[in-house]
This record gives C-alpha cells, structure tokens and sequence, in this order.
C-alpha cells in the first residue's frame, strides 16, 4: 500500500489533543475523517508527537497508507477541502517509503512555546499565547535553561501519568529569547516526556519574575522530585514546530 508523510498546520482549541479519545474530538479524527470522506478508506493516521489538548502545531508529521497512488498535491488539497472549517491544514503531503514511521522514524521535535509579558493583553492571539503581565527576564531565564541541557533524569519535570518507561532523555537545545514584547522558549530533543516543555517553561518563568535565582532550576532538576518543578505553563502557549527525519539515503532511526 502507498505510504504518504502529511505535515500538518493547526489550532489544537477545539481538540482534546492528537490522538483520539472518548471524551472528545481529536485533530487525529478529524484528518481521518477527512480521508474517508475524499477516499472512503477508513485508515489510521499516525503522528509523530501525541500533542496535549489545547496545543498547537506548526509542523506535525503523520503518516498513512492508501490503496492507490495520489499525487501529493491532490491529497493535500483534497484533505484540506474536507476539513473545513476546522482548523487543521495539511501543508504538504508526499509519497513516502513503506520503512518511514512518522513516530520511529524522526530523530529530533522541536517546540515553540510563546509568552506575552507586556502589560496590554494580547487581542489577537489569546488562545495562542501565554500572557503575563508582569516583564519577565529573559536573559536570567536563557542562562537558568542551559541547566538543563544534555542527558538527565527529568523526573522533576515529568507528569505523574506519564507513561514513558525512563525519565532520562537528552535536551538537545532550550533557548530563550526576546522579540519586543514576547518572549520565545525553543526547545529541541529526539524525544519528550509527558508535560516536560510546560513544566520546563513554567519553572523558568519563575526565574524570569525574580522569585527563583538562576541556581534554583539545576538543583530542582538534580532533586528528581516532581513537587520541585515550577507549575505547569498553559497547554495554549506550546506549539509542536517541527519534526526532523533522516535524509533518503539514511536507515530511518528507531527507538
């Protein structure tokens, strides 16, 4: 069966999240959806990345298999007929080989997660966006992330019903950077626990307002403990950026 990689766009609001659940409608179901209707197939779309309800994407990867070829074009733009007037866009979509795995395959996701820290509310995006208002430092916050860089135990970081069989994973990069009146946390790793980037994010706004000194969040992560973590940031602030694969000549990377 042809296999195809969807990058897809959208605003996790409406949805309980990426995978489909019973207590509600999720982005995964409505591309599935979607498919039925411009094939009649009813097929299991995979995802790279299980994203939270409330979270948004700006470059999820998925995959699925058709009975017959298309043309990428024409999946995309008919998929994207059928999901109106949700908000879930597929960007691209192209054929793939059948060894590509949108979840086993990819070597690196990066996360975006936005906080607003002027004074005014944000108009436009307030279910896109963190809003504090209280400013934040930025700089404070950067130089606090880079505790967290590399191969640890994120216990602390790690939501209790996560499912992951280790703790340990390997940050590749946590950045923090102003632009105005918006603060940008970019975080990129192979893989993420359960609420790792939010409580990541929500530990080092606690540096940014001045109560936690820069020291505070290494000495949280070295305690394992979970209860050491600042609190959770808002799912509405996070957005799955991107997903890195191998190049076409390279074995796809498993896990």
């Amino acid at each position: 069966m042809p296999r195809y990689k969807l990058t897809i766009e959208y605003d996790g609001g409406p949805f309980v999240g990426w995978q489909r659940q019973e207590n509600g409608r999720a982005v995964q179901q409505a591309i599935e959806e979607a498919v039925f209707g411009f094939t009649g197939e009813t097929v299991a779309v995979k995802g790279a990345g299980r994203t939270d309800a409330g979270v948004h994407a700006l470059g999820q990867v998925a995959h699925v298999d058709l009975t017959r070829d298309w043309a990428g074009k024409t999946i995309r733009d008919a998929l994207n007929a059928h999901l109106r007037p949700e908000p879930v866009s597929i960007v691209s979509a192209e054929p793939v080989d059948a060894a590509f795995d949108a979840r086993f395959s990819a070597i690196e996701r990066h996360y975006l997660y936005r906080i607003s820290d002027r004074r005014a509310p944000p108009a436009l995006d307030p279910d896109r966006v963190w809003w504090v208002s209280t400013g934040l430092d930025a700089e404070a916050m950067h130089l606090a992330a880079q505790a967290l860089v590399g191969r640890h135990d994120f216990t602390t970081f790690r939501n209790t019903q996560c499912q992951a069989k280790s703790p340990v994973r390997t940050l590749d990069r946590l950045d923090v950077s102003r632009a105005g009146g918006e603060i940008a946390i970019r975080a990129s790793a192979r893989s993420f626990l359960h609420s790792q980037v939010r409580s990541m994010v929500g530990t080092l706004k606690k540096v940014g307002e001045g109560r936690w000194p820069i020291r505070s969040v290494g000495e949280a992560l070295a305690a394992q403990d979970r209860t050491r973590s600042g609190p959770v940031a808002p799912a509405h602030g996070l957005y799955l950026a991107a997903v890195d694969y191998p190049d076409a000549d390279d074995t796809p990377a498993k896990s």
